[in-house]
């Protein structure tokens, strides 16, 4: 292939963007086109829908709200345009639709020949020999919003099955939150922009913050989930073990670098005897003394809270200059201008919760252990 002309090698077509078998998503829309949006296919008919969690769970993730993210002035308010009748579903497809109202294609007028350190640019001209410089396209981490609208409906699939997810901040940078909060700990951190059970850890957190974004940087972070409720015998014992297939949702999401469960990497450094989890038998119930396994032993769920965390590099649009080359291969200097978040890692957190969701209603529908 000859990289300054772009012709890609192979059929340039762009798959990939559904997600599930049984409670199947397919997003829409780029990030500076007039909407965004996702189908719904596989949702059960008689589901209570209310629009209102999803507006609660839209707004967790929109931009504009804080010192620390971008100011894109978005309301992303999700219309539901079909699969919806009397305030349940009906078992059609359900389509949400997010309008945009603060796009700003002309923006990026400047970088349409420019390939942006670390950013997909250069990428997608060589898988597809032309790109949507608007935002970066369906590269956007604008698409994301479609998956938490979705996700909000999974969630509340999910409720009627008493399985939770939580998410939150566990680091950013060198400040590091390591325990696992209690509720009301976790109701009040999400309150707070940087989504940080610890008050006093989280204003540091977002001192850190501004002080990379006045000085034209960014940061990364950690995210840590929780599921709690999830039955025993959730999964497959070969290739769609459980934690493969939450690996490969969280992976997904823009800016995620690593994923582990459990113990993660820590069990290189550990021995049997100090990693496996006891079985007790608690009242009718068995469950582990331990929970290194994260929830999920031999790719199935054990009934025990699913525990795993998430790696967000930097954000790549910084505002130091930074050397690149264009569409013709020539040196070109960039100072990225513009609308960006120094650190996505806060805003991630329902994103983190929605793809999780998703999995979870996936397994509950292919294992035929759920019933409205």
């Amino acid at each position: 292939m000859n990289v300054y002309t772009f012709q890609p090698t192979f059929v340039a077509q762009m798959p990939g963007n559904t997600f599930g078998k049984y409670f199947r998503i397919t997003t829409f829309g780029e990030s500076h086109g007039p909407a965004i949006g996702v189908v719904i296919d596989g949702c059960p008919a008689g589901l209570p829908l209310d629009p209102e969690k999803i507006a609660t769970e839209l707004a967790r993730r929109r931009p504009g709200q804080s010192r620390i993210s971008s100011p894109r002035a978005e309301s992303d308010q999700a219309d539901i345009l079909s699969g919806c009748f009397d305030g349940r579903t009906t078992g059609a497809p359900i389509t949400l639709l997010i309008p945009s109202r603060d796009q700003r294609p002309a923006d990026y007028d400047a970088l349409k020949d420019v390939f942006r350190p670390s950013h997909a640019d250069f990428t997608t001209m060589a898988r597809y020999g032309i790109r949507d410089h608007r935002g970066g396209g369906r590269s956007s981490a604008r698409e994301t919003a479609a998956r938490v609208a979705a996700g909000a409906v999974a969630k509340q699939f999910l409720d009627l099955h008493n399985i939770h997810i939580r998410a939150w901040v566990c680091k950013i940078y060198d400040l590091e939150y390591p325990d696992i909060p209690s509720e009301a700990a976790f109701r009040e951190g999400d309150l707070h922009p940087v989504r940080c059970p610890d008050p006093v850890l989280a204003s540091k957190m977002e001192a850190r913050i501004i002080e990379a974004r006045e000085a034209g940087d960014s940061l990364g972070g950690v995210i840590r989930g929780w599921i709690t409720g999830v039955p025993a015998g959730l999964g497959e014992p070969v290739f769609d073990k459980l934690q493969a297939e939450l690996g490969k949702a969280m992976l997904s999401i823009n800016a995620v670098k690593g994923f582990e469960i459990g113990s993660g990497f820590a069990a290189a450094g550990m021995k049997g005897s100090e990693h496996n989890d006891a079985f007790v038998k608690e009242g009718e119930r068995i469950r582990t003394q331990t929970n290194h396994s994260g929830g999920i032993q031999g790719g199935i769920s054990n009934g025990m809270p699913i525990d795993f965390r998430l790696a967000f590099k930097p954000v790549a649009t910084i505002g130091q200059a930074q050397q690149t080359v264009d569409i013709k291969g020539e040196s070109v200097t960039l100072e990225a201008k513009g609308r960006h978040d120094a650190c996505v890692v806060p805003r991630a957190v329902p994103i983190v919760e929605a793809m999780a969701a998703l999995v979870l209603a996936d397994q509950l529908l292919g294992f035929r252990l759920a019933k409205i």
